[in-house]
């Protein structure tokens, strides 16, 4: 790709994650072209729909998510890893409105573009929790696919107008829930 297309490309993803936060999934793309500096046929040309450019973004999002995951479980002990980790994932998905449904619908269609992103972020927490419980941080009889199920919702939640405050206390009692010792 060229230098300036790349970079109308980048311009294009920035401003749709600070208009999807503001007005959700459903934020006219007229509206995320405009807070770009750029024309709703260039936002057409590198993502011809809606999808297209929430799958890019958000793409870019768990990516970055599942880099995140292995920084923390270098730096951090296997608790406080999983914590901080899950506390950020569920602040990332709660920050660009309206997605959940489309990253939990993703992990099942492997003709998803988002599928791959998507399983690698499942993979990543999946590898965290397992770390927590090696330690004996974290209870046995959680799996990878609960602790997506968990945070899905609580992020879900957290999109909910008016719930933000619930989801974190829930956040904490989800965790109080898993981790078996969080004075450790």
């Amino acid at each position: 790709m060229r230098a300036d297309a790349q970079a109308n490309r980048d311009r294009l993803l920035i401003a749709a994650g600070a208009v999807l936060a503001e007005q959700g999934a459903d934020a006219s793309m007229r509206d995320i072209a405009r807070r770009a500096g750029l024309g709703l046929a260039t936002l057409l040309r590198h993502f011809p729909t809606r999808e297209a450019l929430l799958e890019a973004l958000l793409r870019s999002s768990f990516d970055a998510l599942t880099t995140r995951a292995s920084e923390v479980e270098t730096t951090s002990s296997p608790q406080e890893a999983l914590m901080v980790w899950l506390r950020e994932f569920v602040a990332s998905t709660t920050e660009n409105h309206g997605v959940v449904t489309s990253m939990v619908k993703a992990i099942e269609e492997p003709e998803s573009e988002l599928h791959a992103s998507c399983v690698a972020l499942k993979a990543a927490g999946a590898r965290l929790l397992t770390r927590a419980q090696a330690a004996d941080a974290a209870r046995s009889d959680v799996d990878g696919a609960d602790l997506f199920a968990l945070v899905s919702a609580l992020a879900w939640l957290g999109d909910q107008p008016g719930h933000e405050e619930r989801a974190k206390r829930l956040f904490d009692v989800v965790m109080g829930a898993v981790l078996t010792d969080r004075a450790a």
